[in-house]
């Protein structure tokens, strides 16, 4: 009976994150309440506060849904990540890229977090979670790169914290792209070529190098200049 009860609340829970993420991924984040939600999932409000405190609360433990698959994948204490971390980071970021194509539950919530979160005042509190959760990818990165140097498959002289910030950006780019047009790219074939690119720039930009000086910017003439002043960004690549 007890263990039936676990199992019913569990189900119940799943429930109320699956409609999280349908009403957030249909109307964003910041508008739908959780009576919405409730609404959705086919249970009362207070069914929402028994398992969760607040909107944010559901937010988080829908993006956990994702988050925590991807963790367990790229935790230090992994055998495989410590003897071979570069290719490690590799075939993990491919693996996010291609889950990202066939999985229809990664693909609605990384499009909730990329295109669907609205950063208002009234989404603050869920503002703050994803803050928190990317500095904490910030520096689980930043230690599997640093057992990169250690195991000498990256440069003993890489910027390591401007490396993250790098690699992190260009994974979280490509995500966004494809997620806002999927038709520009097939991420699914395009998944390791993608992964290596990424590698290959950790491994061979002297721009990521400690003491690395920037060449100067060649200086702009008045035409350019007043052009870059007064056009659109899309004049501008015409």
């Amino acid at each position: 009976m007890v263990r039936r009860t676990k199992e019913e609340a569990q189900e119940t829970r799943n429930r109320i994150l699956d409609a999280a993420e349908a009403v957030f991924h249909a109307r964003g984040v910041a508008r739908p309440s959780l009576a919405d939600i409730a609404e959705a999932a086919g249970v009362t409000r207070g069914a929402i506060y028994w398992h969760f405190k607040n909107k944010s609360d559901v937010f988080a433990a829908m993006c956990d849904r994702v988050n925590l698959p991807v963790e367990a994948l790229i935790a230090p204490e992994r055998r495989a990540l410590r003897e071979d971390p570069l290719n490690s980071i590799r075939d993990i970021c491919a693996f996010v890229f291609k889950q990202t194509v066939v999985n229809p539950q990664w693909r609605r919530v990384f499009e909730i977090i990329f295109h669907k979160c609205e950063m208002v005042q009234d989404n603050g509190a869920i503002f703050e979670r994803q803050r928190q959760s990317h500095k904490e990818g910030l520096v689980k990165m930043h230690e599997h790169l640093r057992m990169a140097v250690e195991c000498g498959q990256l440069p003993a002289d890489l910027d390591i914290p401007l490396a993250v910030n790098a690699f992190h950006a260009a994974i979280g780019g490509v995500l966004a792209h494809w997620l806002f047009s999927p038709e520009d790219f097939e991420l699914n074939n395009e998944a390791e070529r993608l992964a290596d690119a990424m590698i290959d720039m950790l491994r061979f930009s002297t721009a990521l190098r400690r003491g690395y000086v920037p060449r100067p910017m060649a200086p702009i003439d008045a035409e350019m200049a007043t052009l870059c002043a007064s056009s659109t960004p899309q004049a501008l690549a015409d």
